[in-house]
């Protein structure tokens, strides 16, 4: 196989802030496989919390190069499990490749991802767009310029049910709340109990990653489901959160792409749990890999088309919530012209 590297650095619409950080700009990387005239294309993201950088996951794959070309693409699974151990200190990377390897894969097929697993698009569910924690008027601002069924509110300040309260005046949409670690165990006790009566359907990472003890806590007495985010980040993580969450959000670019995204979701149905897939704010190579998860998902985050202000490729597109495919194999995904 041949292997291209494609550093970006995408715009967002508006400061994206949430409980810990904010950003005005998205690096993102993107990793091409061309193999017998057919190409496929993946995607990762750049993630200070996890110490990934563009140039970090550019120099990862760059040392291992020579695998990668030297390899012939038989199943996109068999890949993954031969670059595991070359790249499990670094998914980010990993899944670059593997998603880039599945459009390929699929392409071979002349089939859309989800054909060539035998998946039902028909009840796809909606994905959410997300509002960044500003002022509550510019909060206010932002949803009223996005008319949407289905808003993810980033919390984590000290006026968070005051947030909520003020936005649900202005629209009827289904509220998800993701605090990003923000709180302990009384004010998540206490915001859950207040935000279910304001048209909440679930909280995202209520309390940090490592407070197993009062996860649990919280999952036995919470008036609304709570879903792992930095709780769950691989496989291994899935039955670890069962008994301390409801469900799990899957990130691609944290598990190390598709292959192991599927093992996870069959897990966590296994397990009895809800399982969503969310966005690291990829453009639309990356996006557009998540869409041919939907008929396994309950919820699903990817909005990161819809949050830049530039993309990466064609592919999918997004309107009002709902996923429009590209009429293309593989993934759908097409780089704009460089």
């Amino acid at each position: 196989m041949q292997l291209e590297l494609y550093p970006f650095e995408l715009k967002f619409r508006h400061t994206f802030t949430i409980s810990r950080k904010s950003k005005d700009v998205q690096p993102l990387l993107v990793a091409k496989l061309s193999q017998d005239g057919l190409s496929g294309l993946g995607e990762t993201a750049d993630n200070a919390y996890y110490n990934m950088t563009v140039p970090r996951l550019m120099e990862a794959i760059n040392t291992h190069r020579d695998v990668i070309e030297a390899y012939t693409l038989d199943t996109p699974e068999a890949f993954w499990e031969t670059l595991f151990p070359l790249f499990k200190d670094n998914m980010f990377a990993l899944c670059a490749l593997d998603l880039a390897a599945h459009d390929l894969y699929a392409k071979r097929l002349g089939k859309k991802l989800y054909e060539v697993w035998g998946l039902d698009i028909s009840r796809n569910p909606l994905t959410d767009y997300t509002i960044g924690i500003d002022t509550v008027e510019n909060m206010v601002s932002k949803l009223q310029e996005f008319p949407w069924p289905i808003y993810k509110i980033k919390l984590g300040t000290p006026d968070d049910i005051a947030i909520i309260q003020e936005l649900r005046k202005h629209t009827t949409a289904i509220f998800r709340v993701d605090a990003n670690c923000a709180w302990g165990v009384e004010e998540t006790l206490r915001n859950a109990a207040a935000f279910k009566a304001l048209g909440v359907e679930f909280i995202e990472q209520p309390m940090p990653a490592a407070d197993w003890e009062g996860m649990k806590q919280v999952y036995e007495q919470s008036a609304l489901p709570l879903i792992a985010d930095e709780s769950c980040i691989v496989e291994t993580d899935v039955a670890q959160c069962h008994g301390h969450f409801h469900g799990i959000n899957i990130k691609l670019t944290k598990c190390g792409g598709i292959t192991p995204a599927r093992r996870m979701i069959a897990e966590a149905k296994r397990l009895g749990m809800q399982v969503m897939t969310g966005s690291m704010n990829e453009s639309t190579v990356g996006t557009s890999a998540v869409a041919h998860l939907l008929p396994y998902l309950d919820y699903v985050d990817m909005d990161g088309p819809l949050l830049l202000a530039g993309d990466t490729a064609d592919g999918v597109k997004i309107a009002d919530g709902r996923i429009i495919y590209a009429d293309r194999p593989g993934t759908g995904a097409v780089l704009r012209p460089l």
